[in-house]
């Protein structure tokens, strides 16, 4: 699916109580509302965490089809996107989704100049022009479908005799120095169990001399092993085009997977780039039964088009590509048009390099770039949802280490980073080892490489929920769990705290829905980085920055809706500001200002008859002394809240600043497609901590103002 084109696809935590009493404010409150006790007090004697907001609280840019990164620079969708708060971001690689490679300047080199083709590195030196920069097909793909436009397919069984898979030649002995060279596969999902005894391989250079057809036995995907077919093992293979049988009797099964142990080093390429001998290729693929003359009866659907083609994936691809790869639906914002647009910043922006599709000289010479440019950046993310596009994770790792050594060689205080999980739960998917877990797996690698230095930081994306019909008010407090899953797992996974947890991209959801612009969205996103930052995570990027237009979602009962700050009219004109536009606001610089920032524990008293908390508090000493307060009212019904800080007495005369954002403030009307009430959250002051505070259904507020010394608090 692409996550891109929709609004991109929950607490090992004690919930703030805090104990701040409100002087009621003029909205008027349900005769018999329920009251819910808030105390603010320490955590074992301490803070919980302490941030910093502005780079803690960001929003993410990424790329799109044609035209749609450049209608990014458009006059009136910079004058929408400065208006938010956000003052740092995250520059996120849709290429690496399309399992492309990323020319992130239009000037540079080919390995293969007098053929336009080959390996491409961008020229640190250039003088860029244009808004868009582009992703480039390769040639030698191997996986069916992907993330991005999903137009693409597999060259294993597209029925081109000339067009081959080869796996990238980085993971060979001779760049990742891994002795011996790590096994590589490509994987037939057939669309059923179907009786399999023979296979034709047309080999391409390099061939694999040692080699293994397997299938797949289990309940499912995440669940069994791999077999090796009775005849399926290939220990002296010649190249050239084979039939194999590779059984007497043949086996129903639903995966087959060709496991390439041994390369052949070959090529028949012009020239002397040992990247042409490194690795394994495959021209075609075929499939199935065996009659007694000898006829293969193919079972595999082979055309050069995704929905033509039986499914294939792979563990690698070449980046290999020429001039005229180009994909004109996979564009990327350029640097050069960042800078100059004033949507990046005079601070520093989290930068993808890629890794998965490209070289490890390309990225070094994008970073040179940016450094000659004066590009302010901090954090480098290397590709991006290895796990989604099914890269094993020791693959991923050998890579990520090659190409962090190779950057840090020339940079050595940049920290990088990775893996850019696609959620903070990964599972591994037809891999035999007992450890299920990709991010466990990830590290295990790492640390028996000695490599862990070499990771600045842990990221992964946060979209909780994939499916967005039935009750969105239950969603919102199902969030808490899949919070409590996430950091249960990370830590199972062996994620270390020592470094920075980094959420790159985080919404309601991966795909479009109506949900996405009413309120609860905004409650949602605001409840569930507060709850990350609570928690010691380092930063978090809201996904969907620039103005974006209404689309379908996947299912019927999802409705329409999109992931954005600011809904787009007919015209393409930014018109009405979103509910994740305000919460936004709120959240930074109406409860986190500028500078440090100490979060501190709070307990509610409000439970639903699943013990959930209705009511989530998050209580801040910011940089100027002054506290504040983020509430969520996650029930539906109106609440009063009593406030105070546990052991100490605030203070009675006071004032404080309240803002308020509710249905008193928004409302989505379906028929129209746009909000029909959209008003800021709604300012008003109380006389001091003591007064009770009015809390709406499905509300978010914020109060601020003087308070008791830190220190007084238990």
């Amino acid at each position: 699916m692409d996550r891109f084109q929709v609004a991109r696809v929950g607490s090992i935590k004690t919930k703030l109580a805090a104990v701040f009493a409100f002087s009621a404010i003029a909205v008027p409150i349900a005769a018999g509302a329920d009251v819910d006790r808030i105390t603010v007090e320490r955590a074992n004697g301490k803070p919980l965490a302490v941030f910093d907001a502005d780079r803690a609280l960001g929003a993410s840019i990424d790329g799109g089809a044609q035209g749609e990164a450049a209608a990014m620079f458009r006059s009136a969708n910079l004058v929408a996107m400065r208006r938010s708060s956000f003052q740092r971001l995250a520059y996120r690689l849709r290429s690496e989704l399309a399992n492309e490679a990323w020319h992130w300047s239009s000037e540079g080199s080919w390995s293969d100049a007098m053929h336009s083709q080959g390996y491409w590195t961008g020229d640190a030196q250039a003088d860029t022009h244009g808004l868009v920069t582009f992703g480039y097909r390769l040639p030698r793909r191997g996986n069916t479908i992907d993330q991005a436009n999903d137009d693409g397919y597999s060259r294993l069984d597209d029925g081109d005799p000339a067009s081959f898979w080869k796996s990238n030649p980085y993971l060979d002995p001779h760049f990742s120095k891994e002795a011996p060279a790590r096994p590589q596969w490509a994987v037939v999902e057939l669309p059923r169990r179907m009786p399999i005894d023979a296979i034709r391989l047309a080999w391409k250079h390099p061939y694999a001399r040692g080699y293994a057809v397997q299938y797949w036995v289990g309940a499912d995907e995440y669940e069994g092993r791999w077999h090796d077919f009775p005849q399926g093992v290939v220990a002296d293979g010649h190249g050239g085009t084979v039939t194999l049988r590779i059984a007497k009797t043949s086996v129903a099964t639903k995966f087959v997977r060709i496991l390439l142990q041994q390369s052949s080093n070959t090529s028949d390429a012009p020239g002397n780039d040992i990247r042409d001998q490194l690795g394994f290729a495959i021209g075609e693929i075929s499939l199935g039964t065996m009659n007694a003359s000898g006829k293969l009866t193919d079972v595999i659907r082979h055309g050069a088009e995704r929905h033509r083609q039986t499914l294939v994936y792979v563990s690698s691809t070449d980046p290999w590509h020429r001039a005229n790869d180009r994909d004109a639906e996979t564009e990327q914002p350029s640097f050069e048009a960042l800078a100059k647009s004033g949507v990046i910043q005079k601070t520093p922006i989290m930068v993808p390099a890629g890794l998965n599709f490209d070289t490890p000289e390309n990225a070094v010479a994008e970073l040179r770039y940016l450094t000659a440019h004066h590009i302010l950046f901090d954090r480098v993310e290397l590709g991006e949802e290895p796990d989604g596009a099914m890269i094993s994770a020791p693959d991923y790792a050998a890579l990520y280490l090659e190409f962090a050594r190779r950057l840090h060689a020339s940079f050595p205080q940049v920290a990088i980073g990775g893996p850019s999980l696609q959620d903070g739960v990964a599972d591994t998917w037809l891999d035999p080892d007992p450890d299920e877990s990709w991010t466990s797996q990830f590290f295990k690698y790492l640390k028996s490489h000695d490599g862990l230095d070499q990771l600045g930081f842990f990221s992964f994306e946060l979209f909780p929920f994939d499916n967005l019909c039935g009750s969105v008010p239950e969603k919102l407090l199902r969030r808490s769990a899949v919070i409590d899953t996430i950091f249960q797992r990370l830590k199972e996974d062996g994620v270390p705290r020592s470094i920075p947890w980094v959420i790159t991209e985080y919404g309601f959801s991966a795909f479009a829905g109506r949900a996405m612009v009413e309120m609860p969205s905004a409650l949602l996103n605001a409840d569930m980085i507060a709850d990350f930052l609570e928690r010691g995570g380092s930063a978090a990027y809201l996904y969907g920055y620039p103005p974006d237009e209404l689309l379908d979602g996947d299912l019927p009962c999802s409705g329409k809706g999109n992931m954005m700050l600011w809904e787009m009219d007919e015209h393409g004109t930014p018109r009405w500001a979103m509910p994740s536009f305000y919460a936004a606001q709120m959240m930074n610089p109406a409860w986190a200002a500028p500078g440090r920032n100490t979060l501190f524990q709070a307990t509610t008293t409000l439970k639903d008859g699943r013990g959930r908390a209705l009511v989530t508090a998050y209580p801040l000493l910011r940089a100027d002394g002054t506290w504040s307060l983020l509430i969520v009212n996650r029930g539906t019904a109106d609440v009063t809240a009593k406030v105070a800080f546990k052991s100490v007495a605030a203070a009675a005369n006071s004032p404080l600043r309240v803002l308020q954002y509710s249905a008193r403030q928004y409302a989505w009307d379906a028929r129209l497609g746009h909000p029909s009430l959209d008003l800021p959250p709604e300012e008003r002051t109380v006389p001091s901590w003591k007064a009770d505070l009015a809390l709406p259904g499905l509300s978010l507020t914020v109060v601020s103002g003087a308070g008791p010394p830190a220190e007084a608090l238990e």
